[in-house]
Parts: structure tokens; sequence; C-alpha cells
């Protein structure tokens, strides 16, 4: 979405009679309904003055285009200055401008990330350079008109405030990599912005540019299907077995042979390949040239999943990002926007009044926005009030919009080492769902075992790292997570602690918990459900805390509201016990399942732990 539009010269003047800034309000109000915010506006005037003065000593012919934030199709991101135009060969370009009103930066040894001063704090934030350049990506990879009608993107940021010091943070050694593609301009750097804008635009014409940036169709171009294929394709973590396969193809049938609206749910327990088969899918749909969307709620797994697919490559998890979502930015898209959505752990899926959620229902929102919709389901894996995906409220969407339902059952295990008697007796045991397995399971397939002590999990888990596989510390969300602003930026406080027992360990970061699953360094942080469902581990330690208890009396398992520490997942419910009962069994069981080979856990609960021991025909217990 174009918010404002003009030939360089009609900008020029507009700035030069100080109506800049209320065209640009004009048309956001006109496209967005809302009013812009004085800070925002301040900071239209003040940059675009020094765009304008750069323009005109640039002289590039009137007829250049200019696009001022430029709201990205199907992001919430916004560009804040375009220039297009013709270079003295003829070729057809724009320049991609990222203005920033820094004066002060500072570096860190994280890939293209520094520090500065943003939202009342020092914060770290994408390298301005960057910022630009995953812009310039995204729109290369994502406009088909771009591709088809062979126009040039070209990027740089202007930090007009920003004087260079010596040695200079924004251009120290680590960030050099993207600064010779995307060069950043200081304060005193105008003369070499006006030499970089007049190269690739200094021959004008530049309207027509614009147009087809705005009229382009939103859609992946065959180099960039070309280069996600490349990295998906050998996979063997993306190996279909079985009814899997069976999965797939019919997903890809519908989806490619649809003629009418198509609602597809595919439901499936823990460890029978759902996220396998909507990644096989989302890649060959993508192959087709779908405009599609991979999109999940939980942004541990979204992350997860693009490192996994992107396997190291440079810049490649922050460019795979444009074909990942959360499920919060629907609300407002157009009826079948999107050819495909595939929507993995749809059981997170929100309603009305969730945080930061603007819609109605986010089940609707998803169904109305793409032509073929696929959701990947466990009604037994919600963990809070707000999570409404369920089969019953996807049909009722499919049936509001006209959408032909067609339902998949995957029932075949495959995490856990195919110990499908260890998920059926969590089922039965937790009180879930009765099964055949309510005193243990043959073999020895997987590995499982009720420890003494917390620190004989943490002893386990240790161990199998040491020896190569990957194994985490979880635990329920029993105690309370100290913030930032009392010093727990980075794991610094051993929220976890069981005084009786002497032990203690911290929350998974705060300043980068989404990466906690698959990153080394934090094999010492303790991770939760929200940082672990939808993700595997080879094994996992599990404390389970004073939020689930037994009663010996009654016999019953229940939630203790007063230790469950989830403010939103606890939300209305000190008075609906089984509801919350229902909600932390879940939560326990997603933890215990995340293990592929093994899990091993301790029951801060003493009745609990006992009970459990006792269900065990075959007692495994250190």
């Amino acid at each position: 979405m174009i918010i404002y539009q003009n030939s360089a010269l009609g900008f020029r003047t507009a700035v030069d009679d100080n109506k800049i800034v209320y065209d640009i309000d004009v048309q956001f109000m006109s496209k967005y309904g809302r009013k812009v915010a004085e800070s925002e506006k301040r900071a239209w005037n003040y940059s675009l003055k020094f765009m304008e003065t750069v323009l005109r000593r640039s002289k590039i012919p009137d007829d250049c285009g200019v696009l001022i934030e430029y709201m990205i199709p199907n992001t919430s991101k916004r560009i804040d200055f375009i220039v297009s135009g013709h270079d003295k060969h003829d070729n057809a370009n724009f320049v991609i401008i990222e203005l920033k009103q820094w004066d002060k930066v500072g570096t860190t040894n994280k890939e293209d990330i520094v520090t500065t001063y943003v939202g009342g704090k020092v914060r770290e934030v994408a390298h301005p350079s960057y910022q630009a350049y995953s812009y310039k990506k995204h729109i290369s990879d994502m406009n088909e008109a771009v591709n088809a009608k062979n126009i040039h993107p070209y990027s740089c940021a202007y930090l007009h405030n920003y004087t260079r010091r010596n040695p200079e943070p924004l251009t120290a050694v680590q960030y050099q990599e993207i600064i010779r593609d995307t060069p950043v301009f200081l304060s005193e750097d105008a003369g070499k912005l006006v030499d970089f804008i007049k190269k690739y635009v200094g021959k004008g014409n530049g309207l027509d540019i614009l147009y087809q940036i705005e009229n382009g169709k939103i859609k992946p171009s065959k180099k960039f299907v070309e280069y996600v294929s490349d990295m998906f394709d050998g996979n063997e973590v993306y190996t279909l077995l079985d009814e899997q396969k069976v999965a797939y193809e019919n997903i890809i049938t519908t989806a490619t042979k649809a003629t009418e609206k198509s609602t597809i749910i595919v439901n499936g327990g823990p460890g029978t390949g759902k996220s396998i088969v909507a990644m096989n899918a989302f890649v060959e749909l993508l192959k087709q040239g779908k405009n599609l969307k991979f999109v999940a709620p939980n942004a541990s797994f979204r992350a997860a999943m693009v490192e996994m697919l992107s396997n190291n490559k440079k810049h490649s998890k922050k460019r795979l990002g444009v074909l990942f979502s959360g499920s919060g930015s629907f609300y407002n898209a157009l009826e079948d926007e999107f050819d495909v959505f595939v929507v993995d752990e749809a059981h997170r899926l929100k309603q009305k009044g969730a945080y930061m959620y603007k819609g109605e229902s986010q089940v609707e929102d998803i169904v109305k926005a793409s032509k073929v919709n696929v959701f990947f389901i466990d009604d037994n894996q919600r963990i809070r009030p707000e999570d409404v995906g369920t089969v019953g409220t996807i049909k009722e969407a499919a049936v509001k919009f006209g959408s032909e339902v067609m339902e998949i059952k995957l029932e075949a295990q495959f995490r856990c080492a195919g110990a499908e008697g260890f998920l059926n007796w969590l089922d039965h045991n937790l009180g879930i769902e009765d099964t055949a397995n309510f005193d243990g399971w043959d073999g020895d397939a997987f590995d499982f075992m009720i420890m003494d002590t917390p620190q004989k999990v943490l002893e386990k888990v240790k161990e199998r790292n040491e020896v190569g596989f990957k194994a985490r510390m979880l635990a329920g969300f029993a105690w309370p997570w100290t913030s930032e602003a009392e010093g727990n930026t980075n794991a610094e406080v051993k929220d976890v602690e069981l005084t009786e027992h002497g032990f203690s360990m911290p929350w998974n970061s705060r300043s980068n918990q989404y990466t906690w699953a698959f990153d080394a360094e934090k094999v010492n942080q303790i991770g939760c459900v929200h940082t672990s469902q939808g993700l595997e581990f080879d094994y996992v330690g599990v404390i389970v805390g004073n939020d689930l208890r037994y009663n010996p009396e009654t016999m019953q398992i229940y939630a203790s509201y007063g230790d469950y520490y989830d403010k939103t997942g606890k939300k209305g419910l000190k008075q609906k016990p089984e509801e919350l009962t229902y909600l932390i069994k879940n939560i326990y069981k997603v933890l215990m399942t995340r293990g592929m080979k093994g899990c091993y856990i301790f029951c801060r609960d003493e009745n609990l732990q006992a009970y459990l021991r006792s269900r065990l025909q075959h007692n495994k217990a250190e």
C-alpha cells in the first residue's frame, strides 16, 4: 500500500511549501482510518527536509518517482523513502532509503544487530543497512512485477543526525558485509548519498516504475522459489512416512485443483508428524508459485522452523521470514487475498482480547483471507482460555465463508521412538483420555524415568547433551518470571527454585527467548510450554511444579490456581477449577512429549510423584 506518491518535483514543492506532512497525514487517515501520532509527524517533517535537500542537490529529473511510507504488502513494515527512475544504461531502478534520527549507536557480536536508544531504553535492533536490505529482498522475492518487468532494487540507510565516531560502531568489521551491499550514509555523507541516488535514477522517468511496484502481483519469484527449494530438497528432517504421505497428497491435490474455497483439517496428536506434513506441503505449493504463508501462532515454533529450513546459510533465516507469519495480522486482509494458508499448531489460534490482536477471531480471519486453508491441529494441546483453535470452530468458520471442509486424521506415532504406549500411558494417568496403557507399556524403545530429585533430572539432560544428543530442561509455569526491569534480561535470575531440594535454574532468556530451543548457549536455561510447543528434542527433563497436584483421598489430579504463574493462562479461571486443570494437564502432556528418545521427570508434589510411580508396572526411577 502506498501512503504518499509523487514526482520528485511534486515532493520538493510540497516540502518547500511546508505541506508534505499535511499531505502524508491526509493520505494516512484515508487509507488507515486513523490519525498519526504527533511524534511521527515531527519525524516526517524533520527527516523529509533532509531528503528534499539530497534530491535537490542530486539534480535528478523532475519525473523521478517518490514513495513515502510504502507499506510492504502482507506485512506490517513500512519503507521510509523510495525514489525511482532510470540510470544511464536505461535500466529501470528504484532506491530504498531507510531514514534514522539516531545520534548514538553501540555494537554487538550478533549478526547485523546494533544497540541504540529507542522506546525509552537502549535496545538491540537491526543495523539500519540490514533493515533497508531486508526490505529490498522482500520486494524482489515477493513482487512479481519487479522480476517480470526487470526492475532493479537498490538500498541504503541515511542517518542525517549521526556524526561519525572514531572508531565508528556502524561500520565495525562485523557489519562490513551488509554495508557492502547496502551502504550507510552519516550526516557528513550527504554528498555520497547524492551520488548514490543519481547513479541509479539520474535519467528520470520513474513514475511508471512506481505503478509497477504498487500493482505487481504478490507471489514468490522464480529465483526465490529455487532458493527455498534448494535448502529443502534432500533434508531428511522432512521425509514423509506412511500416512503422512497420504495426508500430504490430499493437501496438494486439493490446493492445486480446488475450484471452490476449501478448508482442510489435519488432526493428530503429539508425534504424528503434523509439522513434517505441513512443511512439505508448504514448500511444494511454493514451487507451484502460490501466494501463500506458513502461519504459526507460537513465535518460538516459527523461529525453529526457519532455523531448520535455513540450515545456517547467511541471511537465510531473515530472508525466509517473509514466508512465515504469526496468526494475528490477517484481521484486515481482503477475502481470498492469499492462495493458501498452511497453519501449524492451529490449536493456539486466538479470539478477541488476546494480546496485541485487533480482530474478532483468528480462525475466521484465516478462512476468509485464503482460497485454501490447511489447519494442523490437536484439540488436546490447548493451553490457555484464549486458545480457540478447535475442529469445531474451524468448521463453523468454514460454513460462514462457504468453504468446503476435508478432514484428515494422523494417528501413527513417529515421535517418542515409536513408543505409542508411553503417550497412551500419559493420557490415561493424567486423566486426559482413558486408554489400555494404564499401568505402563512394553519394551524399552522410549527412555522414561521418574527421578528422585530435580538435580538428577538435570544430570540426565546434561549427560545426553555431552554425548551429542539435543536435550533441554522444561518446567510448568509454576514459578514467576522476573522482568527485564528487575535485572533479568538474559536469564540472570534463577526463578525456577525448589528450596527444599536446594535446586534453582533460570527461565529462558527474555532478550531472545525464541532461539532458546536451538541455541547451544542456552542449554543451562529452563524452557516452558511457550518456548517448546511444536518442537522436538532427543531428550527432555521436565520439572512438574505445584501447579499440578494429586489428592490421594479423591484419587484425582487437580490444578492449584495460586501456584500457576501464567497470568493470561489462568485469566477468568479462578472459579473454574475443572477448566484450569484441563489446560494445565495439557501443558504437561506437551512438555513430556517433546522428547523423541526419552523423558525424565520430577514432581514437586510428593503425592503426584508417588501416584505416577505407582502407575508404572515396571518402575523406572533413580
